[in-house]
C-alpha cells in the first residue's frame, strides 16, 4: 500500500471511505463490530446491550459478544443473521478517519452493494477459509472494479475453522490475486484473520505468527486516497447563489485539480469563458481551491451560468457529447428496455436519455459476455445511451463525478439504474443538425393550418383506426393537410422487423412518434394510430413535440367490448395461447391518466366521438391563432 495522502488541511491523512463485503457468512458485519470494538468506539452502554444481546442469541459463554450486531441493526438482520441493508458507521483513531459501509452479501442485494461501492476508496473483501472463493465474492470484486475501486484487502476470516493454516491462505490469496488482476484491480493486500477473537484485525495476530504483515486497522490508516494532482479542474454547479443584486456565485465542490484567483476558466457545455474573480466560504475568501473543497466561486463577468454546467480550466475543458458507451448495473425491479425514456443525472445535470442498445450483459459470476435484449434487476450491461442534449463529461475511470450517473424512472422518480461512462461515441461529434431556412411555422402557414399529433391510444379492436379515419375525413372535407400512421399499417413497411415483446413495443412506439415528428414539422396533422400500452413511451412521443402539438386521445374501450368485437380474431387467438404478450390479455396496458382528450365509447356512435376530436382540434388552433 502507498502512504496515505495527507489532508492540507489538517495535517494527517484524508477522511478513507471503504466497504466490507463478501459472501453470506462470510463474517463481514463481525469483522467490522471488531474493529469498532478494538478502536474504542463502541460506548460502556452499547457494549453492555451487546453483551445482553449476544446471551440472548448464544447462551451465557463469556466470551460469546457477537459482534455483527453493532452493525445489523434491522430487525430482519438479526433475525435471520444477515446484512440486508448497507450499515454506514463512522469511526476514527488518533491517525485517521474513516467511514465503512457493511454490504450485504446475498446475490439479491447487489444493488445495496453497488450503492456503497460508489463512494468507496477501499474493499475490504472477506472470505470463508473454510470455503475459498464463491461466486458472490467473485461478483462483488467485479462490482468494486466497476465502481472504480483498485484497492482492496482480502480478508480471509475463520482461519481458526482450518487451524491457522498457512497452505490454506496462500491458495485462497494467490487465487484471489489472478482475479484482482483480471480486473484491473491493482493493489491487493491478503491477511488471515479471526474476527471474533480479533486476530490481525485491531493488532497483529500471535496464534498466525508466520504472517509478519500489518493487522487491518494498520493497512487501513496507511491506506492511499487517490487525489489526481495533476488532473484538470472541474467544478460541476450546484446551486446560483444570488441573495441580492450584489452577489453573483456558483456553489459546488471542486471534482477534479485545483483553481486559485485570476485562473481562467470555461463554462461548460456553452464554452463561456471568464476568470475567477473571488473563491467565497463560509470562514472568507480563499486564494485556491482544491479537490474535495466545497466553496462558492464568482466571475470577473456576466456570463449565463447554470445548475448543472461545468466550470472547467479554459487550457484543459472537458469533452462534451451527447451519445456515449457505459456500464449500467440496473436496479429496477421492471427491467430496462432498449429505447424506453429515462431522466439521466451526472453530477448535478439532469437530462433525457435512452439506452439505445444493449451491446451484451456481463455475467458477473465469471465475466463473460452474453447477448442481451434487457436488463433484469442486478444485471450488468455494456449499452450505447443517447442524451437529448449535450453534457461536459470525463469517463469514469479518470473522475466518479462525472463519469458516474444515476437513471431515474420518469413516472416514478425512483432510481432504477446507476452508470459508469466509458467514452464518448464518434458519431456524437460527427453529425450535426443542418439548419433549414423553412421552418416548420412557414410550412404550417402555407397550408393555413397549426401542425398537430393527435395520438390514438387504447386496446385493439377499441376503434382508434375507425375513429381517426372518420376524423381525417372530416379535416380534408374542411380543406386541412393531414396524413395518419396506422400501427397495422406501418407493420408491413417500417416496423416489419419488429415482434411484439416489451423491448419491439418499445421501439414500434419510438419509430412512430420520431416519423410522427417530422410530420408535424412538415406542417401536417398527423393522427397516430397504435396501441402504445406503455405509459413512458407515450411520454417520449409527447416529449418530441413542442407545447400544445401533441394531443393525446384515449379511446377507452372495455376489454369485454374489445373481445367481443374481436375483428381481426386476436383476441381469441391470444385466449387460446397462440398468440402470446397480446396487450390486454398477457400483457398489460397501461391505461393514460393526463390525456388531453378521453373518448368513452360505451353508448357512443363513432361518428360521435369523431366529432369530439375535430372539435378538440380546431378549439386548440383557434386559440393559438388569436394569441
Amino acid at each position: 500500500m502507498l502512504d496515505a495522502h495527507p489532508d492540507p488541511a489538517h495535517g494527517k491523512p484524508r477522511l478513507l471511505r471503504f466497504i466490507t463485503c463478501g459472501s453470506v457468512d462470510d463474517g463481514k458485519s463481525t469483522l467490522l463490530g471488531r474493529l469498532l470494538y478494538d478502536t474504542g468506539m463502541v460506548p460502556d452502554d452499547q457494549l453492555d446491550a451487546l453483551a445482553r444481546d449476544s446471551r440472548k442469541l448464544h447462551g451465557d459463554a463469556p466470551d460469546a459478544l457477537d459482534f455483527s450486531l453493532l452493525t445489523d441493526g434491522l430487525d430482519a438482520e438479526r433475525q435471520q443473521g444477515i446484512t440486508i441493508d448497507v450499515a454506514h458507521r463512522y469511526f476514527h483513531t488518533p491517525r485517521r478517519s474513516f467511514i465503512v459501509a457493511d454490504c450485504p452479501g446475498h446475490e439479491q442485494y447487489t444493488r445495496n452493494m453497488a450503492t456503497g461501492a460508489s463512494q468507496a476508496e477501499l474493499a475490504v473483501v472477506l472470505v470463508d477459509a473454510r470455503k475459498g472463493l464463491l461466486p458472490q465474492t467473485r461478483r462483488h470484486t467485479y462490482i468494486c472494479a466497476l465502481m472504480g475501486i483498485r484497492q482492496v484487502v482480502l480478508a480471509v476470516n475463520k482461519m481458526d475453522l482450518v487451524d491457522c493454516r498457512e497452505d490454506i491462505f496462500a491458495a485462497i490469496a494467490h487465487e484471489y490475486r489472478e482475479l484482482a488482476q483480471q480486473l484491473g484491480i491493482t493493489q491487493v493486500h491478503a491477511l488471515p484473520v479471526i474476527a471474533p477473537l480479533g486476530d490481525n484485525v485491531g493488532s497483529r495476530s500471535v496464534r498466525m505468527a508466520w504472517h509478519d504483515g500489518p493487522s487491518l486497522l494498520e493497512l487501513l490508516e496507511s491506506a492511499d486516497t487517490v487525489v489526481a494532482r495533476d488532473s484538470a479542474f472541474r467544478f460541476p454547479v450546484q446551486w446560483v447563489n444570488r441573495p441580492d443584486a450584489s452577489f453573483r456565485g456558483y456553489a459546488g465542490t471542486v471534482c477534479g485539480g485545483g483553481i486559485a484567483v485570476g485562473n481562467e476558466i470555461v463554462v461548460q457545455p456553452a464554452m463561456r469563458r471568464a476568470r475567477i474573480e473571488r473563491i467565497v466560504t463560509a470562514d472568507g475568501d480563499l486564494p485556491e481551491a482544491s479537490i474535495g473543497q466545497a466553496v462558492t466561486l464568482t466571475l470577473d463577468r456576466e456570463i449565463d451560468v447554470s445548475r448543472g454546467d461545468v466550470i472547467a480550466e479554459a487550457a484543459r475543458p472537458a469533452p462534451v457529447a451527447g451519445q456515449f458507451a457505459a456500464h449500467v448495473l440496473w436496479m429496477g425491479d421492471e427491467p430496462l428496455l432498449p429505447n424506453r425514456a429515462y431522466w439521466l443525472k451526472i453530477g448535478s445535470r439532469t437530462v433525457n436519455a435512452r439506452v439505445t442498445s444493449i451491446k451484451h450483459k456481463v455475467d458477473v459470476n465469471t465475466q463473460a459476455e452474453l447477448a442481451a435484449r434487457r436488463l433484469e434487476l442486478n444485471e450488468v450491461g455494456y449499452c450505447n445511451i443517447d442524451l437529448d442534449h449535450d453534457i461536459a463529461f470525463e469517463s469514469y475511470e479518470d473522475n466518479r463525478t462525472l463519469g458516474g450517473f444515476i437513471l431515474i424512472d420518469r413516472q416514478t422518480h425512483a432510481t432504477v439504474g446507476c452508470g459508469m461512462l466509458d467514452f464518448a461515441l464518434r458519431r456524437a461529434s460527427n453529425v450535426h443538425w443542418q439548419h433549414t431556412d423553412v421552418a416548420k411555422e412557414a410550412r404550417s402557414a402555407s397550408k393555413g393550418q397549426a401542425a398537430r399529433c393527435l395520438w390514438f391510444t387504447g386496446l385493439s379492436g377499441a376503434g382508434k383506426s375507425t375513429i381517426a379515419n372518420l376524423v381525417e375525413r372530416r379535416l380534408h372535407a374542411l380543406g386541412y393537410h393531414t396524413y395518419m400512421l396506422d400501427g397495422d399499417n406501418l407493420r408491413h413497411g417500417l416496423n416489419k422487423d419488429l415482434g411484439f415483446t416489451a423491448e419491439a413495443r418499445v421501439e414500434n412506439v419510438r419509430r412512430v412518434a420520431e416519423v410522427a415528428h417530422l410530420m408535424v414539422d412538415a406542417g401536417l396533422i398527423v393522427l397516430v394510430c397504435v396501441i402504445s400500452p406503455f405509459q413512458s413511451e407515450r411520454r417520449f412521443a409527447r416529449g418530441l413535440f413542442d407545447g400544445g402539438e401533441f394531443i393525446e386521445v384515449f379511446v377507452d374501450t372495455p376489454l369485454e367490448e374489445c373481445e367481443r368485437r374481436d375483428p381481426k380474431g386476436l383476441y381469441r387467438k391470444a385466449r387460446s395461447g397462440e398468440i402470446v404478450n397480446f396487450t390486454g390479455i398477457d400483457s398489460p396496458y397501461e391505461a393514460p391518466t393526463h390525456a388531453e382528450l378521453h373518448l368513452r365509447t360505451s353508448g357512443l356512435k363513432t361518428e360521435q366521438l369523431a366529432e369530439q376530436v375535430v372539435e378538440q382540434l380546431l378549439s386548440g388552433m383557434e386559440h393559438q391563432q388569436r394569441d
